[in-house]
């Protein structure tokens, strides 16, 4: 099976769906009660899958060390949501996409600033001349 074929995208949507329900069910402290799952990866051979999960909290480590904790919990409710020949092995990954957005976002608005800042100066120094 091809990697982006139809069938592994509509696995990897289910999986990702079903991820994201039996993550809320998880009963460790450690997992933050904001875990989102971004995407689910499912390889070819389904052997095994990429869970990215973004975390709102501060504990983003805990929450992935909860998580792998979990796994054999997870792995079990996924076998009985979803009807796949092998029930993949899971790896959760930290998605660091969103904050980095973010990030990215305050820094433009810091040069928009400074050069909003720049041109009034300029403008005034124009003036007094």
């Amino acid at each position: 099976m091809r990697k982006n074929s139809t069938k592994n995208n509509r696995i990897n949507t289910e999986v990702q769906r079903a991820l994201s329900s039996i993550i809320r069910t998880v009963k460790d402290p450690r997992v933050d009660p904001f875990t989102t799952v971004m995407e689910a990866v499912v390889a070819p051979d389904m052997k095994t899958c990429k869970v990215y999960v973004s975390v709102l909290g501060d504990n983003k480590e805990e929450t992935i060390e909860g998580l792998e904790s979990a796994e054999g919990y997870i792995r079990r409710e996924l076998a009985g949501t979803v009807n796949l020949r092998n029930t993949p092995k899971l790896t959760f990954l930290l998605d660091t996409s969103i904050s980095y957005g973010v990030e990215m976002s305050k820094k433009i608005e810091e040069v928009i600033a400074s050069d909003t800042k720049a041109q009034n100066e300029r403008a005034w120094d124009d003036r007094s001349e």
